[in-house]
């Protein structure tokens, strides 16, 4: 019988485009800061739509990350990825010499991919009375795994190379399925992460259909408000996070700066409803029990979760009951926030953001707030440090992130400080 000894993973780079900061150490100084990205929504008139808001990127400029003529060939999720990736990719060193670039793959999630460009070549269609004219890159700006491709394709990275898609899951499942490859040795260094770009027409109305956006519209900076009486919905996000992972020998061989070690993920499923999240949290307690299994360790070794609380009614208080179960006696110990009150919801994009939030905290021994929060809503226990309205010092040795998607997709990640 094959024996294979699991390897260590870690964090060699790190690489953001978010709506508080456009670049890893803008968006951790606004995160720590309390910053709200939140803000009238400039993409596309609002008049029609119940949420006029979102969480869009801010000044983003696609020429510092590629030629005009190649943005054009790329959907907004695309061109989010591409930077994103460009600042790992280079923080980790992985555009030198000496590399084995066979060794070296990409696992891109996205949970909606193009919509923009499916959006703008429907509308064109029915405008010319649907006669079968389109873009000739349409499908390639559509497809969710492009980004994967796009990015393997600007590096030379000729290694395992797919996209992950489970909802507002997508990225925390390309995090955990790059780390099973590093550690079972089919890999050296993976790129990974995800990027989303939904602020637009179809995604604002589609969202709205399902009564899961806020309709805050007088007051978007304190819309996203995760635990809170008057919680009223999500705050649409928008962007891109990016975490180069890679084999601990292999880095150090290198001499790569380490940020942190990965060193347990889970997946499962609700099994239970298209969209709601299960009302005992049984899927997320499954996934966060298999996590901290996967890493060795109980839950008194964990400092700090990341929460994926999106400041829902229904999914603040089945995520919390599921922390409680999972954690026993501990869970008074732990600081708990939510950083979608800031950033707003990312979707396929949230899980990779939040775990760059998880790595920075254990390198900084700082877990960063939940804003907006002024009374807690019926059910939620008052007993939990929530981390509310400002960031806090503790020891943070481990971090645990949470993503849950429609579909019942469940994906938590544990993250060690680097010693």
């Amino acid at each position: 019988m094959r024996t294979v000894t699991l390897k260590r993973v870690v964090v060699t780079g790190l690489g953001a485009l978010t709506p508080i900061g456009n670049d890893v150490n803008t968006f951790w100084n606004n995160m720590k800061a309390g910053v709200s990205g939140a803000g009238p929504i400039t993409k596309f008139d609002t008049t029609e739509f119940k949420t006029k808001f979102a969480c869009e990127v801010k000044d983003f400029d696609v020429e510092k990350y590629m030629e005009k003529k190649e943005a054009r060939k790329m959907d907004n999720f695309t061109q989010y990825a591409m930077a994103a990736a460009q600042e790992a990719v280079l923080d980790a060193g992985l555009e030198k010499e000496g590399i084995d670039k066979t060794k070296v793959g990409v696992i891109w999630a996205s949970g909606n991919g193009g919509m923009l460009t499916f959006e703008e070549q429907i509308v064109e269609f029915a405008a010319a009375n649907f006669v079968p004219k389109f873009n000739p890159f349409f499908i390639p700006k559509l497809i969710c795994d492009i980004a994967a491709g796009q990015i393997a394709m600007k590096y030379g990275f000729m290694g395992i190379n797919f996209c992950t898609v489970s909802a507002c899951a997508s990225s925390t499942s390309a995090l955990v399925d790059a780390f099973n490859y590093i550690r079972l040795g089919k890999a050296n260094v993976i790129v990974t992460g995800g990027s989303e770009a939904p602020v637009t027409r179809a995604g604002i109305a589609g969202f709205n259909a399902l009564k899961a956006l806020s309709t805050r519209n007088e007051d978007p900076e304190h819309a996203s408000r995760p635990f809170d009486t008057e919680r009223d919905g999500f705050v649409m996000g928008e962007g891109a996070g990016a975490i180069v992972l890679e084999e601990y020998e292999h880095a150090i061989a290198r001499g790569a700066t380490i940020y942190g070690e990965m060193i347990g993920g889970a997946m499962t499923c609700d099994a239970y409803h298209l969209t709601a999240t299960h009302p005992e949290g049984m899927g997320a307690r499954l996934g966060m029990e298999q996590a901290l299994e996967d890493a060795g360790i109980t839950v008194n070794d964990v400092d700090y979760i990341n929460s994926h609380t999106t400041s829902t009614p229904v999914g603040d208080l089945s995520e919390l009951k599921a922390i409680v179960a999972a954690f026993g006696d501990h869970v008074t110990k732990l600081n708990i926030s939510a950083t979608k009150s800031m950033t707003g919801h990312l979707l396929g994009a949230a899980g990779a953001i939040e775990a760059i939030a998880c790595i920075k905290a254990t390198q900084e021994d700082i877990v960063p707030p939940t804003i907006n929060t002024t009374v807690l809503g019926e059910g939620i226990p008052t007993n939990l440090n929530l981390t509310l309205g400002q960031a806090q010092q503790r020891t943070v040795n481990v971090a645990m992130s949470n993503t849950f998607g429609f579909g019942g997709h469940n994906a938590i990640v544990v993250f060690k400080k680097y010693k």
